[in-house]
């Protein structure tokens, strides 16, 4: 556990430090299209995030191949060449993309080829657990039509969702460690190799995400772009890929007991099926409804539009920093919520807790209006949209607002952002962000 903490840390403080780097380099080359109607920034933000995502992959492959437990992964497996293969295909389709806007039938093009780049190499599904027949060997072309179906439509769903500031990095990142830890149960837990690579895919992922949010967070510095987000979406399908249909039931001791006991037990089999589902069910869900949507209107699916689930969140009157937590809520719900229920299937608590939480969530999509506030001893704490206003919307701190029988006091002038290039959010991650004095007007805040 200790190497998989130490690959995580070192992918994520490559991808934090190169972040800022990239950003001034993709304003300089021009990286940066004006704000299209579906866009929700208001301010040109510069791509390629996917850069600095891409050489955190490379630091965090590069550091586990020289770690004593973990280099056994690249001796045993050629998963990890097959992978870096596939993502540095995919991320340069994306590098071009965020300069030059390239067709989406070339994009589409590119992933099955990036796809197929992977099969070759040997990351593809060999065999299936189907529920109630057993394990279902696939023939080589079987294997290499699903391997590349899943690739695709996981890589759509990620890029789909990539709407809002620290969205799609966010989600993946949740559904992520969830598979990590799953992986991580049957590599140690039963001692099955064939789920290593697997667990260190997630674990370079995860580093990738967490890296990469505290520049892409509302709001944001820099954009991922196509190149980051098809590239974590690729990452993503590899993980999955790598550990479904390698796990051996026999291993797992599953056969014994009554037939009911086998049934439970052979849920962690089945997992691999489920929990990469589970792992996309959101953004997979956002496609289907926007391929519908768009073939029922006679568009193209493939056109953009505003009609995504994040935008409907916002139109419905929830803030943008409510309805990305709010998209990180589901995720968490169905990631775990499978994790769960493959530790200990048999346990109604956790179906419970799960029909609990799906409550909470849509008692959350039903208050878009609710804003609580902090106590007042709090407020210096947090943000200024929880602080309590006086009625001139002037903030009031520490006590009653002093009562002025003057004239009607100026209003204050509200600060700029200060950047490094006029009309271009600022320049760090980690830099000084304007807070408003007053409650802001626009209803994105209620």
């Amino acid at each position: 556990m200790r190497e998989y903490l130490l690959t995580l840390l070192i992918t994520a403080a490559v991808t934090y430090l190169l972040t800022g780097p990239v950003r001034k380099f993709a304003i300089v080359a021009g990286a940066m299209p004006e704000i299209r109607a579906r866009d929700v920034h208001r301010e040109p933000t510069p791509r390629l995030g996917g850069i600095a995502m891409f050489f955190g992959l490379c630091a965090g492959l590069l550091v586990a191949d020289h770690l004593e437990n973990l280099k056994e992964v690249f001796v045993n497996s050629n998963e990890p060449r097959a992978l870096l293969s596939g993502a540095a295909l995919i991320w340069l389709i994306g590098v071009l993309d965020d300069k030059f806007e390239i067709d989406a039938l070339i994009k589409l093009g590119g992933q099955m080829i990036a796809a197929g780049v992977m099969v070759v190499q040997g990351l593809t599904i060999l065999w299936l657990p189907v529920p109630g027949v057993g394990l279902v060997a696939v023939t080589q072309w079987q294997g290499t039509l699903l391997t590349v179906a899943l690739v695709v439509i996981t890589i759509n769903a990620v890029n789909f969702v990539d709407g809002l500031d620290g969205l799609a990095a966010g989600m993946v990142c949740i559904a992520t460690a969830a598979f990590f830890m799953y992986a991580y149960r049957i590599w140690y837990g039963y001692g099955i190799e064939a789920a290593a690579p697997a667990t260190l895919f997630a674990a370079i992922l995860m580093g990738m995400c967490l890296g990469f949010l505290p520049h892409n967070m509302h709001p944001a510095r820099i954009f991922m772009g196509d190149s980051g987000s098809m590239l974590i979406g690729l990452v993503l399908a590899g993980s999955a890929i790598s550990v479904t249909g390698q796990i051996d039931p026999d291993r797992l001791n599953l056969f014994s007991g009554s037939e009911r006991s086998t049934v439970h037990q052979m849920v962690p089999a089945y997992i691999p099926l489920l929990l990469p589902l589970s792992i996309i069910a959101i953004p997979a869900a956002d496609l289907v409804l926007a391929i519908v949507r768009r073939t029922w209107r006679g568009q193209s699916p493939f056109a953009a539009d505003r009609g995504h689930l994040h935008h409907r969140l916002l139109e419905i009157g929830h803030s943008h920093s409510r309805a990305v937590l709010i998209m990180y809520f589901w995720s968490a719900l169905i990631g775990f919520g499978v994790l769960a229920y493959s530790v200990n299937s048999a346990s109604m608590w956790i179906v419970l807790g799960v029909v609990f939480l799906s409550a909470v969530g849509l008692v959350m999509l039903l208050l878009p209006r609710f804003t609580p506030h902090a106590p007042r001893w709090a407020e210096r704490f947090v943000p200024p949209r929880y602080r309590r206003y006086g009625e001139t919307g002037v903030e009031q701190a520490g006590g009653e607002a002093e009562a002025s029988s003057a004239a009607p006091a100026e209003p204050t002038p509200q600060p700029t952002a200060v950047a490094a290039v006029p009309g271009v959010n600022g320049a760090t991650a980690i830099g000084h962000r304007p807070r408003p004095t007053g409650r802001p007007k626009d209803k994105s805040y209620r």
